[in-house]
């Protein structure tokens, strides 16, 4: 019938599967006839799974199976299982099925017959399991790892015990005797003997398991390299504890306690204060029996195995007292009182017995269930609990005092295991773990056991896809693999990544208010959308399910939160670690506990707390645990044993179908099979597969010899077979699943046709044979007839007779012719010989042919003999090379495992590298261009000071030479002076506007000042400094033309002085005139001299804030556009200035030429210099393309490397591939580095070179002022002569007006062109690239114009020094006036000269105004671009705040007041470490000597830092002030606390102290920020105060006019706070003053002065210390406060949880604002030191690779024989090799492709300058008109620098205020110094006293105590020792 495919399986109810017949299809239905009953049912198509041929049955590895379904592995099983054969192979999988029965399978006889065999050279058995990971260990020295796991009662201890009895066998290092053992035992005997010591205390019975594990456990067993045990170590996992205090019915507890009361004596018994079993609450099912357990003989057991393991009777004794202590916790009963919560014990016997057991006071026991102390401050107060409280902690402290035990004794165990001297080289461990389980509603633990039995079928799909990959990789197979191991990441990820199932525990845990059905709510709005995790149908009992790989599993989140944090009576725990008991202190001396405060806190308990003050929850725990074993056993080579159970009624032979396919389900037998499917699972050799199938194919396989390989495809071919269903290997062919019985049932078909076919040939052969011998029978008849009828007749006839006499005797005649006969014979006979001689001879020469074939043959033979040798010489050489290789393999393992611990430790911080590698990059960045900028400024700065010491030299002759000239020009400025009259009502209009601008800057001051921080400095600078540039070049243009216009001047006032000394009698009469109008031109020249330098500085602030001054401008304009038509006069007046403003500018005309002469000289140098620095970075760049290149060799060597350790060793493919992804990992850190620091050294280059410029922009805006302040002294006597243009005022009114429209149309082109700027907004970056080319040119500029500059200040000496002479010329020309026609004629010329300049200054102004117009397009670029680093910022730092805030909150909201003493103790340690690093600083600053150019760079680096931080101060005073005000609320609110916590006081002892010290640690680390602050502010000032005066001396040494130079002093030094590059530059040019003059002594003052910082940077620390005793003592008031606290809690927690939120927030800002500025360095100094690790490592192993090339070189040299044999594993290196070095070479080419993007980017931002220069040239076209609007700008300025000096007092004054609070801040700190050390003397004189009063009180009423010890005498060490054992827990409690 099977092969008819009629036979099926179809599903049965209580079978599984049963076998039916097919009989006819219905549509999708068929109709089948089952074989047991022949009766006839319709099943779907789909459930009907195929049967395997008869050839399958009881197949020993499943895998096999041609069918892979559940239906035939449930057979297979079966029918092994009925024939008594409980162990099947499946894959990987060794399947175990109970057999309820001793069977004879387990003997030393087995043992040695699976001893050295292969798997398939014997039967299945655990043993050939364990012996194959035993031989795989020594031989290719892998660790090894079997995997037992199944449910309750299938077998798992047992099959571990197996495993453990034959490594014992086989691995022993000592020969078997049968003498008697020592005390302790030998080690294979201990390692026997552990089994019934853990049975006995982790065993129970259960409903399923009379004998089941309630734990689990890796037993790890060592070897040496000889293979012998060289030690073992066991760990254990999940214990259920709870089984102590409660069982199910028909269940019972641990054996060890039936074991204790049945199998001791009853005078133990009574000394151990042991009852019967019924008497024990804790027992719920009493002395319950197990059939077939003798606990009586157990006991014994486990006492011998406990001598055996070393155990001693004390500590036995000890464990048996420990186990009654635990079971009389049961029995104590508690009541409650009626009127009140408090629970009481009547009756105190079995708290007496307890505490006796214990070795504790029995009051000390009732007080502390009963009313536990809980510590509040320094004092503790007493809670009142309730029955079920009571009841709780007591079952609690039971469970726990059994695990402790338990753990101690698996300690113990472990410690005479581990007693061996000899080193394990290798080890198998054994994992003995519950397995995956479904169950109605599952629970907590349960989902901790599912969640490890997806990680463990995960390891079993990864190992099975790195098999069926190494297996398809040698037979050359083509498949796509999948990674199986994959598919149960999501359940995983679901239950373990952060916000999974175990997170969510752990979060709800940390809410006071959270409960089960919080937490169910949670989890079902974070994962509603996650595809394995499904809602619960309102309908359901569970909470939610999971879809494990085993099926969907229903939850039930009753008491998780409880369970997840496991509470204990912190009291109890506190008395057992100070139990008279040494056992008992000994096994609760480590303990972790989580108090009744933190339970009355929150409702829910946190974990064990840990050192760092943070709760660890069992879930923790367990992942920890769980972690580190999935760490084990990735490192190892695994091997699974699957147990089943196969009913439950613990029944022999009997089998429960669907148990078991559900357990095949859960163990993952199946998912492995489903595996299977996916590949090739059927596999046959290609000789097998010929014999086997050969008939199906007849005549396809030629005659003759035929490779194996060639004829299995002639014969596929032949079978016209799916190539998806098949692939031939270099071996084997491999099928599909299902492929082997589709070809069974045709050549079982084929086989029925030929057997059919030969039996009627043979049935036709016998009935012929049988029919022609009934023939010839019937023939015969028939003669014997006929002859017997003529016998009859003849037999008388006398003839007859005679014939018979004569017939005898005629055989003589007939001797001729047998002679005759004969001869013809012998001839016959004789050409036969010859015949047979010919072939004789031909066989002959046939057999010689033969022979020499043979010979040939034989000598071939031999030589491939020869060759096989030297191959097995070569074989031999290379297995010992192969071995040399595995040793070195395996210490590199070793090395690799030693790296993966420090990668693991290391991983975090890795982490946390990586996710702020950006943050780091730019922070680097900018300390990186902030340290080279200062050692690029001092090299300029010295520059700059040889340069004006060359232009002093020069000026000195230049002076000598205008000496001469100065005469000529006095009297030709007489004129210009007289004009200078008429500013004076000028001078008074614009000090009005003055003021108002000053307001109006002042309020735009604040706005700034409240606005920038420190990231926008920078574009500042470059703003500022470019706006600079250009009103610079615009002076120098004026100034040209003001000298050539002067110079102009003089030569008409030449001519104009002679005739004036031939007309002296003439203007007598006008000297007296003349020189009163000159007197009040002085005064008034003055004072506008004045206005101007207030109007530059006012104009340069206006500038830098032209983008917030819009709106304003354009009411101004409104404003100045009435005010025009109101005040004519003025505007005649301004009109009238501005001509001869034009008038002056013209005589610099001649300065401007030669200041092009020498732009043109400076842009060459600097050209040159650009394109050396060019050179520079090409020659960097092919140095880094180099290095690159060198890397990438290196890299490809590495690889190279590891595809041959890969080849060798396969198995090591992941720590290789680990090394591979580290080390890559490591070059990209390097290289990202590498670019960090070349930006940071171009941003530090273009930050020297701008601050260069602004120093020099500075001294240019003096010099040019005081020109300016002397021009305008020449236009006031100017305007002196212009009263008779007043008529012209009409005019200018109207040009005012066409002006105005001039200026909407252009407001118009400037909206227009923000429209231009909005689109040029993606060339963004490109710009700022050109930014840095700008910022070089602009330096270079600058330093053109400082050199112009001191010309020009020169010239205004000159000037200056001709003044004098111009005023002695004025007194002869007094006498020599004599009439008024010479000055008719020169106001007349004056006039066309003033109109002139009129229309020269129109056109400067329009110049103007273009250009200012290009530089507020360029200021919104840039500040649209600052904006968006802003905006950037601002979110990388609101979203770092968020988190802070949150995990702050989170913190604060958990741990409450209780944790101030653990932050405290933590804040304590981290000062520590910032002591120590601190003091690693003042040592490398101390080698100062040693490298002054460092010390120059560090001095720098922290000068630059307190100019940083003067801008913050403000705002940090105001924030210091918000906290101080915060606090004194905090110390108000905490008054108000006082209500609420008497009743909690017990109950919150602990975290109390935790939340205490987290505040203090808040506040001593936000007061240790501000005292910095105030540190740097102070440092800062003093610096600036120093600067200050030096630069006064400076500028007092370079300018003549000190008076002027002063009064701009004044002015700078109060915009300095605002003027950060100003000072710089000033302590710069100081600096490179004094290395000029003096650079061996600047040297030292330098050093003195880091040396002065250190001390002052350790007098802060000093003081920090101080204000962290400060805030102790405040802590210790709060505490004092907290603990007289009244009724007000509900009210005080809301307080208090608002100031935690505010103070986490200022903490936060505190955060931001300073540990990025002061931790940078030294998280960067970390990352070097760990990229140097790396390095480190990656030097080694490119060592390695050297050494593992040269032998690679050997080996090839050796191997030439063999070359054609290792084409093929050569090809594919070389191929692995090409790979490598192709993605390097990508690599590579990506970085090139990178670089020549940068070149176009350059080019491209070339081009943009050049555009943009195009446009500055068009702005200058437009600037001409716009320059008219001059005048509003100015006034505006006058109001701006009203504004300014109001700010300037201000500042002043605020900084006097400052000084003044600090002083009284110092005073204070030094107050509260020394009002903490007295407050922590008084504490400590307290508790001192307190407890010389504890123990004067604890002495009184411990008569008992006092008897145990002896008479108490003073000096008794009895109570010396209670003294220090009651110091040591009042410094614990502290």
């Amino acid at each position: 019938e099977w092969s008819q495919k009629r036979l099926v399986w179809v599903p049965h109810e209580t079978a599984g599967f049963v076998a039916a017949s097919m009989k006819r299809a219905q549509g999708e239905e068929v109709e089948v006839e089952l074989v047991e009953t022949s009766k006839k049912v319709l099943v779907s198509r789909d459930d009907m799974q195929k049967m395997n041929p008869p050839k399958y049955d009881k197949q020993e590895d499943m895998a096999d199976l041609t069918c892979l379904n559940e239906a035939s592995v449930l057979h297979n099983i079966k029918e092994r299982y009925y024939s008594g054969l409980i162990y099947t192979y499946s894959g990987l999988f060794c399947v175990v099925v109970n057999p309820y029965k001793r069977l004879p399978i387990y003997t030393e006889k087995i043992i040695e017959i699976y001893k050295g065999k292969k798997r398939h050279e014997v039967p299945p058995h655990v043993f050939a399991i364990t012996d194959i990971a035993y031989r795989s260990m020594l031989q290719d020295r892998e660790d090894q790892s079997i995997l037992c796991t199944g449910e309750s009662g299938a077998g798992k201890t047992e099959n571990t015990k197996k495993v453990i009895q034959y490594l014992a066998y086989v691995a022993a290092s000592k020969p078997k005797s049968s003498s008697h053992l020592p005390a302790t035992g030998e080690l294979e005997q201990q390692l026997l003997k552990a089994n019934p010591i853990l049975e006995a205390f982790g065993n129970a019975k259960t409903v399923k398991n009379d004998n089941s594990s309630r734990f689990g456990k890796f037993v790890r067993i060592n070897f040496d390299a000889s293979g012998y045990i060289a030690g073992a170590n066991i760990e254990t996992y999940l214990l259920e504890k709870a089984r102590i205090i409660r069982q199910a019915p028909d269940e019972r507890t641990f054996h060890i306690f039936y074991q204790l009361l049945l199998g001791s004596t009853q005078e133990f018994k009574s000394n151990i204060l042991l009852e019967d079993a019924k008497n024990y609450t804790f027992m719920t099912q009493g002395g319950l029996r197990v059939p077939g357990i003798d606990d009586i003989e157990e006991f014994t057991a486990t006492q011998n195995a406990m001598k055996v393991m070393g155990i001693s009777d004390d500590d036995m004794t000890s464990i048996w007292r420990v186990i009654s202590a635990s079971l009389l916790f049961g029995n104590m009963e508690f009541k409650q009182e009626r009127n009140t919560d408090q629970a009481t014990l009547p009756d105190n016997t079995v708290a007496q017995k307890v505490a006796h057991l214990l070795g504790i006071q029995v009051t000390d026991l009732t007080k502390a269930f009963l009313k536990p102390r809980i510590k509040v401050g320094r004092d503790y107060v007493t809670k009142a609990q309730t029955k079920e409280q009571v009841e709780f902690a007591i079952e609690a402290i039971g469970k726990a005092t059994y695990e402790r035990l338990f753990k101690w004794i698996v300690t113990r165990i472990n410690r005479s295991l581990d007693r061996t001297k000899r080193q394990g080289a290798s080890f198998i461990g054994i994992l003995d773990i519950a397995g995956f389980e479904i169950f109605e509603l599952n629970s907590f633990e349960q989902l901790c056991i599912n969640y490890t039995n997806e990680k463990l079928q995960q390891l079993f799909n990864h190992t099975m896809f790195i098999l069926e990959q190494e297996e398809y990789q040698r037979e050359g197979i083509e498949w796509k693999f999948i990674d199986f191991g994959l598919d149960l990441q999501p359940t995983i990820d679901l239950i373990e990544k952060p916000m999974g199932i175990m997170a969510l525990v752990d979060e709800e845990c940390w809410f006071p208010k959270a409960t089960d059905k919080s937490f169910v709510e949670k989890l079902v709005t974070s994962h509603a959308v996650h595809p394995k995790f499904v809602k619960s149908d309102f309908k359901s009992t569970a909470d939610f399910s999971i879809l494990h790989y085993a099926g969907q599993v229903n939850y039930s989140a009753a008491q998780w939160l409880m369970k997840n944090m496991d509470p204990l009576n912190e009291n109890i725990v506190q008395y057992l670690q100070a139990s008279q008991d040494p056992f008992v202190c000994h096994i609760w001396k480590d303990a972790e506990i989580v108090g009744m405060a933190q339970q009355a806190m929150t409702d829910t308990q946190f974990g064990r707390v840990t050192r760092k003050g943070m709760f660890r929850t069992v879930s923790q725990l367990y992942k920890e645990q769980l972690s580190k074993l999935m760490v084990t056993l990735r490192n190892t080579n695994p091997n699974f044993v699957r147990c089943i159970i196969p009913n439950h009624e613990k029944k022999a032979g009997k089998i429960n179908a669907p148990l078991v396919l559900d357990q095949l389900r859960c163990n993952g037998v199946l998912e492995g099979i489903r595996i299977c499917r996916q590949g090739f699972p059927n596999r046959i050799p290609f000789q097998e597969f010929r014999q086997r199938y050969e008939l199906l194919t007849p005549n396809v396989i030629p005659k003759g010899f035929m490779d194996g390989k060639k004829a299995c495809e002639k014969m596929i071919e032949a079978l016209e077979l799916d190539p998806g269903l098949f692939r031939i290997g270099q071996s084997k062919i491999f099928f599909r699943a299902g492929v082997l019985a589709h070809l069974e049932e045709e050549r079982d078909l084929r086989i029925t046709d030929l057997v059919v076919k030969f039996q009627a040939y043979c049935r036709g052969l016998l009935a012929r044979r049988n029919y022609q011998k009934r023939v010839q029978q019937l023939n015969a008849i028939r003669i014997l007839q006929r002859n017997c009828a003529a016998y009859l007749k003849l037999r008388n006839w006398q003839w007859w007779r005679l014939y018979t006499k004569v017939k005898p005797l005629l055989q003589v005649t007939k001797n001729d012719e047998k002679v005759m006969q004969k001869e013809n014979e012998l001839k016959e006979i004789t050409e036969k010989l010859h015949h047979h001689e010919a072939e004789v001879q031909n066989l002959d020469k046939q057999y010689q042919q033969a022979l020499e074939e043979k010979n040939i043959l034989a000598e071939q033979l031999q030589a491939e003999t020869e060759l096989c040798a030297e191959a097995e010489e070569m074989r031999a050489r290379l297995a010992a090379r192969k071995q040399e290789m595995e040793e070195i393999i395996h210490d590199m393992e070793a090395r690799i495992e030693e790296e993966e611990e420090k990668v693991l430790k290391s991983g975090e911080e890795r982490k946390k590298l990586q996710q702020h590698i950006q943050d780091l990059e730019e922070q680097l960045e900018e300390e990186e261009a902030a340290r080279q900028k200062l050692q690029i400024e001092k090299v300029q700065a010295e520059a700059k000071m040889k340069q004006f010491e060359e232009q002093l030299v020069a000026s000195d002759d230049f002076k000598e030479k205008f000496g001469k000239d100065k005469k000529n020009l006095e009297e030709k400025l007489s004129d210009v002076s007289a004009t200078l009259a008429e500013e004076e009502e000028k001078a008074k209009h614009l000090l009005k506007l003055k003021a108002k601008h000053e307001s109006t800057i002042g309020e735009l001051e604040d706005k700034l000042r409240k606005d920038n921080q420190q990231k926008q400095e920078v574009e500042r600078a470059k703003r500022k400094c470019e706006t600079e540039l250009g009103d610079m070049k615009e002076q120098v243009l004026e100034r040209k033309q003001q000298v050539e216009e002067i110079q102009l001047q003089l030569g008409k006032r030449e001519e104009e002085v002679a005739q004036a000394l031939m007309k002296v009698d003439e203007e007598a009469a006008a000297k007296a005139n003349a020189q009163k109008a000159l007197r009040e031109l002085e005064s008034q020249l003055g004072e506008v001299v004045e206005d101007l330098d207030a109007e530059k500085e006012a104009r340069n602030k206006a500038e830098k804030q032209k983008r917030d001054l819009n709106e304003e401008l354009e009411a101004l304009k409104n404003e100045l556009l009435d005010s025009l038509d109101v005040t004519a006069a003025q505007q005649e007046l301004r009109t009238a200035r501005e001509k001869e403003l034009a008038n002056i500018k013209k005589s610099l005309e001649d300065e401007t030429s030669n200041h092009e002469q020498m732009t043109t000289d400076m842009r060459h140098k600097h050209s040159h210099e650009i394109s050396q620095i060019n050179n520079q970075l090409d020659q960097l760049k092919k140095t880094k393309t180099q290095a690159e290149k060198g890397k990438s060799q290196l890299e490809a060597e590495l690889a190279d490397l590891a595809n041959e350790l890969k080849a060798t060793s396969g198995n090591k493919q992941e720590a290789e591939r680990k090394r591979k992804q580290l080390e890559n990992h490591a070059g990209e850190l390097n290289a990202k580095l590498t670019e960090s620091e070349s930006r940071c050294t171009e941003a530090q280059e273009r930050l020297g070179k701008i601050l260069n410029e602004m120093e020099s922009m500075g001294s240019q805006l003096q010099e040019a002022e005081t020109r300016a302040s002397q021009a305008s002294k020449s236009t006031d006597g100017l305007e002196a002569q212009l009263s008779e243009v007043a008529a012209n005022l009409e005019e200018e009114t109207r040009q005012k007006l066409a002006v105005n429209s001039k200026l909407r149309a252009l407001e118009n082109e400037k909206e227009h062109l923000l429209e231009q700027v909005e689109e040029e907004e993606g060339k963004a970056k490109t710009l700022e690239k050109n930014l840095t080319t700008a910022s070089q040119q602009l330096a270079d500029a600058r330093r053109k114009a400082e050199e112009e500059s001191e010309q020009v200040a020169k010239l205004e000496e000159y000037k200056k020094k001709q003044m004098k002479d111009f005023e002695e010329m004025q007194h002869r020309m007094e006498e020599v006036q004599s009439s008024n026609e010479k000055l008719d004629k020169s106001k007349k010329k004056m006039s066309a000269e003033l109109d002139d300049a009129n229309i020269e200054l129109d056109s400067h102004r329009s110049k103007v105004l273009e250009l200012e117009k290009k530089q507020r397009n360029f200021d919104k670029i840039l500040a649209e671009e600052k904006m968006n680093g802003e905006r950037i910022s601002t979110e990388r730092d609101n979203a770092e705040r968020d988190a802070r805030e949150k995990e702050t909150k989170l913190l604060n909201l958990n741990r409450g007041l209780e944790e101030l003493q653990a932050q405290l103790d933590e804040s304590e340690r981290s000062r520590r470490q910032l002591q120590a690093e601190l003091d690693d600083l003042v040592n490398t600053q101390g080698t100062a000597d040693k490298n002054v150019h460092e010390l120059e760079k560090a001095k720098r680096q922290l000068e630059q830092e307190l100019v940083e931080q003067k801008t913050q101060l403000e705002e940090l005073e105001d924030e210091l002030q918000q906290t101080e005000d915060q606090k004194m609320r905090l110390e108000v609110n905490m008054q108000a606390l006082k209500t609420q916590f008497e009743r909690d006081l017990a109950a919150k002892e602990e975290a109390g102290e935790e939340k205490r010290r987290g505040m203090a640690k808040q506040i001593r680390d936000l007061e240790a920020e501000l005292d910095e602050e105030r540190k740097q502010k102070q440092a800062a000032v003093n610096a600036k105060k120093k600067l200050e005066t030096d630069y006064k001396d400076l500028e007092s040494t370079m300018d003549m006019n000190n008076k002027l130079k002063e009064d701009a002093l004044k002015q700078l030094k109060k915009l300095q706070q605002a003027m950060k590059e100003i000072q710089r530059d000033a302590e710069e040019a100081h600096a490179s003053k004094n290395e000029v003059l003096q650079q061996s002594k600047d040297l030292e003052k330098k050093i003195k002065a880091l040396e002065s910082d250190l001390v002052q940077m350790q007098e802060d620390l000093s003081a920090a210390e101080r204000a962290r005793r400060t805030a102790e003592s405040e802590r210790d008031e709060l505490a004092e406060e907290l603990s007289s606290s009244g009724s007000k809690g509900a009210l005080a927690i809301d307080e208090k949880r608002r100031l935690d939120a505010r103070i986490a927030a200022l903490e936060g800002e505190l955060e931001e604002e300073q540990t990025q500025s002061e931790m940078l360095m030294e998280r960067a100094r970390k990352a070097q030191i760990s990229i140097e690790q790396l390095t480190t490592e990656l030097a080694g192993e490119r060592g390695n690779a050297q050494k593992m090339e040269n032998s690679k070189m050997m080996l090839e040299r050796q191997n030439k024989e063999l070359k054609v044999k290792l084409e093929e594993v050569e090809n594919s290196n070389r191929a692995k090799a090409k790979a490598a070095i192709a993605a390097l070479e990508s690599k590579v080419s990506n970085l090139e492709e990178q670089l020549s993007a940068e070149a176009q980017e350059r080019m491209l931002a070339a081009k943009g300058n050049r555009k943009l220069e195009k446009k500055i040239k068009e702005l200058l076209m437009q600037l001409e008109d716009e320059r008219r609007h001059a005048d509003q700008y100015k006034e505006q300025n006058e109001k701006t620098n009203g504004r300014m000096k109001a700010m300037r007092r201000q500042l002043d004054e605020a900084e006097e205020e400052i000084s003044r609070e600090k002083a009284h801040r110092r005073k204070a700190q030094r107050e509260l110094d020394d009002f903490v050390e007295s407050n922590e003397s008084m504490n400590r004189e307290i508790n001192n006293l307190k407890n010389k009063l504890r123990r004067g009180m604890s002495g009184l009423p411990s008569s008992r105590l006092l008897k145990g010890r002896g008479s108490v005498v003073p000096g008794d060490d009895s109570i010396a020792d209670t003294e220090s054992v009651d110091g040591g827990g009042e410094e614990s409690e502290k």
